[in-house]
């Protein structure tokens, strides 16, 4: 029997192992997906409520409603397909988003600071 070791290379070469990806990270993937489509449901069904039982600051606000959750559906859809990119690849890397929701937030106090202003100097 043999005493080298079974993986041998020449100094300086790297070797490449295929790495495994548990399917439990394409379905936390779909699954992060899906929970931002139900958010965005919400808003649109906060858009429709507006829309339907507002007066005109209430057509306003649910218009503003409707431009943040139709910006949530495209924040989510892209980020799904970066993060399934990056899966099939294999990538080795921070498949979190920092800035997204960060940003999504803002836009959605700013809708509901717009309605609530509008609200008080009617």
């Amino acid at each position: 029997m043999s005493t080298a070791p079974l993986l041998e290379t020449a100094p300086g070469k790297r070797i490449a192992l295929p790495t495994r990806v548990e399917p439990k990270v394409f379905f936390a993937n779909e699954r992060t997906f899906l929970s931002w489509l139900n958010f965005t449901v919400i808003l649109g069904g906060l858009a429709v409520g507006l829309l339907n039982f507002g007066d005109k600051i209430g057509r306003i606000s649910a218009g503003l409603f409707t431009i943040v959750a139709m910006g949530t559906m495209l924040y989510a859809l892209v980020t799904f397909h970066w993060r399934a990119r990056a899966i099939r690849r294999r990538g080795q890397g921070n498949f979190d988003d920092r800035f997204g929701p960060t940003v999504l937030a803002i836009t959605l106090l700013g809708a509901v600071v717009v309605n609530f202003a509008l609200r008080v100097l009617q």
